[in-house]
């Protein structure tokens, strides 16, 4: 009989719920995974195979069966190793090795050869997607426990998301059937919002009045800035100093930051939040999709890294007219 877990999928720098229906039949040994998936999902076959037997189950690859995996919605185009959980609950639980409720559950993880989970990208916007669909519970990486469980902190009159970090596709297993019990994590918000310690302050500069009026009137309306002279008249170092009298971000702007580093992958793993302003100073070589963000997979530019933050393009009449064109397109 057919099984489905869900699991979700970034789409931009939001996420949509993906239902992970797995199908095992007797036949010629066969695993087919169909969904639009990309390279890395198919691979799933065989890390998913190999972690199924190092948890001392009977791996796919050890039976006569032909294994279907769909993700559906079907015409939605499937992305990253995050779905090798999802697929081998799914297996496990269509070939009736073991039996476990999956509603109101999202599994997110990749999995290592011999069952460990590894962190994945992503994981705010994966977790708030869970919780805007009323799921109760995200199981992940234990790695990605304190990302996701930042959303749960989020509105309080809501009901609040579990999380439950998980190391291994063993330990999943025994929590689902009730063999271990596992506390959900909690986050400390307060332990991430010290106040931003920027390497350059506005008040160490000596001198250039008029041009930190200029900055401090930019600052104040949020205004783009263009300055001119010569070289070596401080121009970079007054731009670096910029974020240093921007507002402190709320909880709400900080939480919007990190979930784009989140998906980029540059969210540090010791500090989930990003509570401070951020400068992104690309070369003018970058290309046009570094810069404004593409590519494929699709990845979030310096434009859209440097949200709620400053863009401070150094040497711009270097930069390729095209490259600015866009950018301008999309600043106005």
């Amino acid at each position: 009989m057919p099984s489905k877990v869900f699991s979700a999928a970034i789409t931009g720098l939001d996420a949509q719920i993906i239902e992970t229906e797995v199908d095992a039949s007797y036949g010629l040994r066969h695993f087919e995974i169909v969904g639009l998936p990309d390279k890395a999902v198919q691979e799933a076959r065989e890390r998913v195979g190999a972690a199924i037997k190092s948890s001392n189950f009977q791996s796919p690859h050890q039976q006569p069966q032909r294994v279907l995996v769909s993700l559906a919605p079907a015409d939605l185009k499937k992305e990253g190793s995050l779905y090798d959980l999802p697929i081998a609950l799914g297996y496990l639980s269509a070939s009736g090795q073991i039996r476990f409720s999956p509603q109101d559950k999202i599994f997110i993880g990749e999995l290592a050869l011999d069952g460990k989970l590894r962190p994945v990208k992503g994981v705010l916007s994966l977790a708030s997607a869970a919780k805007g669909k009323g799921f109760g519970e995200i199981i992940l990486p234990k790695a990605n426990a304190p990302e996701a469980a930042l959303i749960s902190t989020v509105n309080k009159t809501e009901e609040s998301i579990k999380v439950i970090g998980v190391e291994s596709l063993k330990e999943t297993i025994d929590y689902l059937t009730g063999k271990i019990e596992i506390a959900p994590f909690e986050v400390n918000i307060e332990d991430f919002l010290e106040k931003p310690n920027y390497p350059i302050d506005l008040g160490w500069i000596k001198g250039q009045e008029s041009s930190k009026r200029a900055l401090e009137i930019a600052a104040a309306g949020a205004h783009n800035l263009l300055m001119t002279g010569p070289p070596g008249a401080g121009k970079s170092l007054l731009a670096s100093s910029l974020p240093s009298i921007l507002p402190e971000l709320s909880f709400e702007e900080a939480l919007e930051v990190s979930k784009i580093y989140s998906i980029a992958g540059f969210l540090p793993k010791e500090k989930p939040l990003i509570n401070s302003r951020p400068f992104r100073s690309p070369h003018h070589t970058t290309s046009e999709a570094a810069l404004i963000g593409g590519g494929n997979p699709p990845k979030p530019g310096e434009i859209t890294l440097s949200h709620r933050g400053v863009l401070f393009l150094d040497e711009f009449p270097e930069f390729h007219r095209d490259v600015l064109e866009k950018q301008c397109t999309m600043l106005y």
